[in-house]
């Protein structure tokens, strides 16, 4: 199996890149699925976090508190690496668990993991091609504040709490450019895909 990372920046469109990697037939896993599955109650992963950043980041039901805990590591540095620093270890296992059960069940398929931080946690080695979503600085910040009702200080301080798009831009087998919107997205995902499909030697 052809294991391909997809990342991309805060508000790039990348999701939407996944959605139709998926719908032409690549195995696909969304690493913020990942994550929630990780700090389920009852799981290490949320364990970890309660001793790191203390129990006000867990509600009363026992379910990781997710606006407390963003405030917290959106606006200091220190404890944002730290947060991830617990996390990915955890994440990326979970994801290498479902790619190994991929590869059992088609081994010459492509699988996809979209992960927005693999560059910064080094995950991105694991696999044998990266793709890079990018748009321009203009669309990227109006996209987000527009998704997460954001101030356009909010929206700048997550986008600059993220490795830069040019710096991604860098570790990049295929780069995908959502700047103009649906159509050239979906036209140059599918040149892409096209791509990654002759590397496995197959033709679906």
């Amino acid at each position: 199996m052809l294991r391909v990372g997809l990342t991309g920046s805060i508000a790039v469109g990348k999701s939407y890149v996944a959605s139709i990697l998926s719908e032409l037939g690549c195995h696909v896993l969304d690493a913020d699925h990942t994550a929630r599955e990780v700090v389920v109650p009852g799981a290490h992963g949320l364990r970890a976090i309660a001793q790191a950043f203390g129990n006000e980041v867990i509600h009363d039901d026992g379910t990781l508190d997710r606006q407390r805990l963003a405030a917290l590591v959106f606006s200091d540095e220190k404890k944002r690496q730290l947060l991830n620093a617990i996390l990915h270890p955890f994440i990326i296992a979970e994801q290498d668990a479902v790619m190994r059960q991929w590869e059992k069940e088609d081994p010459d398929g492509v699988g996809v993991v979209d992960a927005a931080l693999m560059i910064e946690s080094g995950g991105y080695k694991r696999f044998d091609k990266l793709i890079v979503v990018h748009c321009s600085p203009e669309v990227q910040l109006e996209r987000l504040m527009k998704r997460d009702g954001l101030s356009l200080e909010q929206a700048t301080q997550r986008i600059n709490s993220q490795l830069s798009q040019a710096e991604k831009r860098k570790f990049a087998d295929y780069l995908i450019d959502t700047s103009d919107g649906f159509d050239p997205t979906r036209e140059r995902t599918e040149k892409v895909y096209k791509e990654l499909l002759e590397l496995t030697g197959g033709s679906k």
